[in-house]
């Protein structure tokens, strides 16, 4: 049984002594809450601004020895004519050089490649760990880890906006639209300055964690439905339609996951296509 399952399955035992329909106690459904995306700190320790050592850090430390893993036994031997991991791997590059970086940077992206291969495939697995069992907590469902990667490319736009065009060439790039009257800078420089400046590191952040977050709640309602729906001992006719119940429950909990899956792939590249994005903004500078 997977952690989330646990944890779900004590909630409904806590809330009722019979969590299933057509119980006698007159139990009702228990829906998972916001308590899943705050597990308990297995150890604390005295830093500011910090809960402890929770099942993020170490899934977030998990993440990281896979990741490193694969990049290191896929390329260590690399050859001309690739064998299958190889091949795994040069894929994978081709996906992000051809998909994302090429067509937002030009050839200026080839250098930040190392850097937005390894977004891709860290975010992936990021997000990956909410469909493993015994897992089954996607990282970036806690808004802390996409807020430390999109602050990370929020700081690299604006220095390599710096870098290329000077401070004032890069501010004023972004705040004084080409080609707009004067008299009315007043009004669109703070409109632009929210824009780019508060909005897009905001949302970029909030896209990735506020879609994990979803995602992984909606699997465990279907996770709680399925088992409060599944009670063969109610008997007669009121058993077989529990159980009837129930494995719908599980085939909604199955497409869910599916779905979700492809949603997880799907986020990891709008974050790294909207990072190539503002890199290729900062280096073209004003329009």
């Amino acid at each position: 049984m997977s952690a989330d399952a646990r944890t779900i399955l004590a909630a409904a035992e806590e809330h009722c002594a019979d969590p299933h329909i057509f119980n006698e106690a007159g139990c009702t459904f228990q829906a998972p809450s916001v308590s899943l995306f705050f597990p308990t700190p297995w150890f604390s320790y005295d830093l500011p601004y910090t809960s402890g050592f929770t099942k993020y850090t170490a899934l977030l430390i998990v993440v990281v020895l896979l990741v490193s893993a694969f990049w290191y036994f896929t390329t260590r031997n690399a050859k001309v004519v690739p064998g299958r991991a190889q091949g795994v791997a040069e894929a994978l590059v081709g996906f992000v050089r051809d998909q994302m970086v090429r067509t937002t940077m030009g050839k200026a992206g080839e250098k930040y490649m190392p850097l937005m291969v390894t977004l891709f495939t860290f975010i992936l697995a990021m997000n990956v760990m909410g469909l493993i069992p015994g897992f089954q907590l996607p990282v970036t469902s806690n808004l802390a880890f996409p807020a430390v990667l999109a602050l990370s490319i929020y700081v690299l736009w604006n220095y390599v906006g710096v870098r290329e065009h000077g401070f004032a060439g890069h501010f004023k790039g972004k705040l004084v639209p080409s080609g707009a009257p004067k008299w009315i800078l007043p009004l669109l420089i703070p409109i632009e300055f929210i824009s780019n400046f508060v909005f897009r590191p905001l949302t970029h952040a909030i896209r990735l964690f506020a879609t994990m977050f979803a995602g992984h709640m909606l699997l465990a309602v279907f996770a709680a439905g399925g088992f409060y729906l599944f009670n063969p001992d109610a008997g007669g006719i009121w058993g077989g339609i529990s159980v009837g119940y129930s494995a719908i429950a599980l085939i909604g909990f199955l497409v869910f996951t599916a779905f979700e899956l492809f949603i997880m792939a799907l986020q990891a590249y709008v974050f790294v296509l909207l990072a190539s994005f503002y890199i290729g903004d900062a280096i073209e500078g004003a329009h």
